[in-house]
């Protein structure tokens, strides 16, 4: 009897240590939530050490004795920044040039991945291969022809020059995003359509009222990656817009020269001369409406990459 007791104690103790078939041990949960925070850390290092520079005072930068907690929230950065990037206006064109053209491309992608998926026509294998040849091609090897044929139709310093060829499949990465939803639309059953048009449902029907609820984590992945990556794309958008209109990130790549002509080095006191703080914050402005936006969809963003399989950049 005393054998069985400390057998059974035996168990119990191992089952707490190294876990059982219906939960964790102590052991494996400890290493799992290490390694979670080791990574945590090191995703949010830079995060932290931009907000926390970017709230120094000039005095703390020049203590070698404040490293992570400032003497006080110095506010005076985040003001400067705020001028200097012009923050009102070019905020609300990054919006227009980022958002408006993920819309459209996520609509029309999901139309050219529908097509792709259910409709069998000639062709077909060939349109892949050159919808994957526009991924794997850089933009720096077309941007000189589309530049000449933009200029040519006058559209060089245009919203137009992104919303058109978003409009037509050829917006940023728009090859991954029709590969997306050709996956998603592929994995409805056939059988919901052909009873749809059994009951009389024309094909724009089935696809509102079938295909498009069935994909909607595709639809919430395409917006918020091309948001991101319209936002953060530079060197296309200050080619196509030719200066017309300045982004949050166009803006931030002169930060230094704006900030000097807004703040001359020979009339400002050292106090209002640019710094690392000043620089961050800038910086963690530009950051902050994608931070935010990421925040509210969290949920759904992390259920739809779930779904469809897509990994982040």
């Amino acid at each position: 009897m005393k054998a069985i007791i400390q057998r059974w104690d035996y168990d119990r103790i191992r089952a707490f240590l190294f876990g059982s078939r219906t939960h964790y041990g102590l052991v494996f949960s400890l290493i799992l939530y290490t390694v979670l925070v080791v990574i945590a850390f090191v995703y949010l290092y830079p995060l932290l050490f931009m907000f926390i520079t970017s709230m120094k005072s000039p005095q703390d930068l020049l203590n070698p004795m404040v490293q992570w907690v400032p003497t006080g929230f110095y506010l005076e950065n985040y003001i400067k920044a705020f001028r200097v990037l012009n923050y009102p206006q070019t905020f609300m064109a990054s919006v227009l040039t980022s958002l408006l053209p993920s819309l459209i491309q996520a609509v029309v992608c999901s139309l050219v991945g529908y097509g792709l998926a259910r409709y069998r026509f000639p062709g077909k294998r060939l349109i892949f291969l050159l919808m994957l040849a526009t991924f794997i091609i850089p933009p720096q090897n077309t941007v000189l022809p589309q530049m000449l044929t933009y200029r040519e139709y006058g559209l060089l310093g245009n919203i137009l020059a992104l919303l058109l060829p978003a409009a037509v499949g050829q917006g940023f990465k728009s090859a991954i995003f029709i590969l997306i939803f050709y996956q998603a639309f592929s994995t409805i059953p056939k059988v919901l359509e052909e009873s749809a048009r059994l009951d009389g449902a024309s094909d724009l029907k089935i696809f509102l009222q079938i295909a498009l609820p069935n994909a909607l984590p595709a639809y919430i992945v395409t917006i918020l990656f091309s948001t991101v990556w319209y936002w953060n794309e530079t060197y296309l958008t200050a080619i196509f817009l030719e200066g017309g209109i300045q982004t949050l990130p166009m803006q931030l790549s002169k930060f230094v020269q704006a900030y000097e002509n807004l703040y001359p080095p020979g009339v400002v006191n050292i106090f209002d001369r640019i710094n690392e703080a000043v620089k961050l914050s800038g910086t963690f402005l530009n950051i902050v409406p994608l931070l935010v936006l990421y925040f509210i969809l969290q949920r759904w963003f992390v259920e739809s990459v779930e779904r469809t399989g897509v990994t982040g950049e």
